[in-house]
């Protein structure tokens, strides 16, 4: 599967985005998807992930309350809608697919495909 994420940009404090991963081919409601994020300097970490029929989420503790994944299988493309958001969330944000469809993966090397990336920056 190939992803293709989209919707970054540039954001006051407090203000939203809603992040789009786009996913071809026809077997996208078999993944589980995640996403992640790395500012400079750091490590690749888990923002949030949800099950293949999207019933299922889990979210890292930073963003729990502001940000909310969610899916149309119809439409192969997973969202992130991030609200109040803060200089610390600014970062590289990447979408991935993990094929077994286990949605409860939270580390990076779980995931079997990626997206390219998109950037988020948060100004104070």
């Amino acid at each position: 599967v190939q992803l293709q994420a989209s919707g970054g940009g540039l954001v006051q404090t407090g203000g939203s985005l809603r992040l789009s991963c786009a996913a071809s081919g026809r077997t996208f409601s078999s993944y589980a998807m995640g996403w992640f994020r790395q500012a400079p300097g750091q490590e690749r970490v888990f923002v949030a992930s949800i099950s293949r029929s999207g019933r299922n989420t889990n979210y890292a503790d930073s963003v729990k309350g502001r940000f909310t994944i969610s899916r149309d299988n119809a439409k192969n493309t997973v969202y992130l809608q991030m609200n109040g958001l803060k200089p610390e969330d600014t970062a590289v944000y990447y979408c991935a697919a993990e094929k077994s469809g286990d949605y409860y993966y939270t580390v990076s090397h779980e995931y079997d495909y990626w997206g390219q990336g998109t950037q988020v920056t948060v100004s104070s």
